[in-house]
C-alpha cells in the first residue's frame, strides 16, 4: 500500500468542515474528491478545498474515480446508511461521521456489512481522540482504572429533537449528546476498549418545548466503574464538562472549547486519611500521539499499520444502544 492515500468526502455541510481541516493536516492523505447534493455547498467545497473533483452524485464519484482508498461519510444520520454500505461493498475504508444511523439498528447494520468488507471502517466519536481526554485516560488506568466518571451535555434548543428534524436526525441524546455518552464508556474502559453498560437508571422529562429533552442517568459498567450522564436541551448555555475518578486521583475536564483539565492526586496522612497532594500530576500529551492527535491520524494509522480502530462500528452499536437506553428511561439491567 503506498503512503499517501487518496480521500473522499461525502457531505459537505457543518460536519464536513472538520473533516476537512484534519485531511489537510495529515501529509500521508490526498483529498481527490467532494460529494454534495447542495449546489452551494458543492461549489463552496471545491473552491475552499481544491484543486479536486466534485461531484452531486456519489455514486458517480465512486464509479468514476478508482483509486478512492478512504471516503468520509458526513451527511445527516438519515441520509448515510445507504451510502456507508454502498463503501464498504466497494472495500473502501470508511470513516462514519456520528451518529451512526438513526437507531442502534442502523449501525447494526452498518457493522455487518462492516466484518464483510476488505476495508476498515470507524466511528467519528472525536472525544476518545482528543489528547488531553487520552492523557487522562493514561493517568487512570496507571492508578487502577476509573471508580467513577460523569458528563454533561448542555445546550439551548436546536432544531434537533423537533418536527423539522425527523426523520433526518434522532433524539438530541443519540444525534448529539452522545459524544458524551461515547466519553462515558471510554473514561470507564481499560487499554483501547470502551467499557460496556451493565445497568442503567434514567430519568427523561422533557420540556414544553419542541426539541427541549431532559436526561439524567445512573449507570454500572463491566469494568467496576460508575457513570453519571446529565443532558438538557433548552437551558441558558451550551456547557460541556467531563469527570475521571480514581483511587486517590481525579481529572476535571472543561471541554467547551480547547479541552482545559485540572488534576489532582491525593496521598497518605494521619490516621488512615489521605490528603491532596500540594503538586497536581502532570498530563504527558507526548505519550498519547501528541497535541495535535485525532480520529483522522488514529485511522490513518490504523490502516496502514493494519490495526483495528477504537472506536469499530461493532463497538458503535452498544454506544447508540446506550444513547437509547437514557433516552427511553431504562430502569436496571441492560439486555
Amino acid at each position: 500500500m503506498t503512503d499517501i492515500l487518496n480521500v473522499a468526502v461525502i457531505g459537505c455541510g457543518g460536519h464536513a468542515q472538520h473533516h476537512f481541516r484534519m485531511i489537510a493536516a495529515d501529509p500521508r492523505l490526498r483529498l481527490m474528491a467532494v460529494a454534495e447534493i447542495d449546489a452551494a455547498r458543492l461549489v463552496s467545497a471545491a473552491s475552499a478545498h481544491g484543486p479536486l473533483q466534485a461531484f452531486d452524485d456519489y455514486r458517480s464519484m465512486l464509479d468514476r474515480i478508482g483509486d478512492i482508498d478512504i471516503v468520509h461519510v458526513t451527511t445527516m444520520p438519515g441520509f448515510l446508511v445507504d451510502i456507508v454500505l454502498d463503501c464498504m461493498a466497494r472495500d473502501l475504508h470508511v470513516l462514519v461521521e456520528k451518529p451512526p444511523g438513526m437507531s442502534s439498528a442502523d449501525t447494526g447494520r452498518m457493522a455487518d456489512a462492516a466484518a464483510g468488507s476488505a476495508g476498515k471502517s470507524m466511528v467519528s466519536f472525536n472525544r476518545r481522540y482528543m489528547p488531553q481526554i487520552l492523557a487522562v485516560r493514561r493517568l487512570v488506568q496507571e492508578a487502577g482504572g476509573a471508580v467513577h466518571v460523569s458528563a454533561t451535555y448542555n445546550k439551548p434548543v436546536t432544531t434537533l429533537g423537533t418536527p423539522a428534524m425527523a426523520g433526518i436526525t434522532p433524539d438530541p441524546v443519540v444525534c448529539d449528546a452522545i459524544h458524551h455518552v461515547d466519553l462515558l464508556r471510554w473514561l470507564a474502559g481499560a487499554g483501547d476498549t470502551a467499557a460496556t453498560a451493565t445497568h442503567v437508571h434514567a430519568l427523561v422529562q422533557d420540556g414544553p418545548r419542541a426539541g427541549s429533552h431532559r436526561h439524567n442517568a445512573v449507570i454500572r459498567f463491566d469494568t467496576g466503574a460508575i457513570g453519571s450522564f446529565s443532558s438538557h436541551y433548552g437551558v441558558g448555555q451550551r456547557e460541556q464538562r467531563a469527570e475521571a475518578h480514581a483511587e486517590d486521583l481525579s481529572a476535571y475536564l472543561d471541554l467547551n472549547t480547547e479541552p482545559q483539565v485540572q488534576l489532582s492526586r491525593a496521598e497518605a496522612a494521619a490516621g488512615g486519611t489521605t490528603r491532596t497532594c500540594t503538586q497536581a500530576p502532570a498530563l504527558d500529551l507526548s505519550a498519547v500521539g501528541g497535541a495535535h492527535f485525532d480520529e483522522v491520524r488514529h485511522f490513518t494509522d490504523c490502516i496502514l499499520e493494519d490495526r483495528q480502530p477504537w472506536s469499530g462500528l461493532q463497538d458503535a452499536v452498544a454506544t447508540m444502544r446506550l444513547a437509547e437506553a437514557i433516552r427511553g428511561g431504562h430502569q436496571g439491567p441492560l439486555p
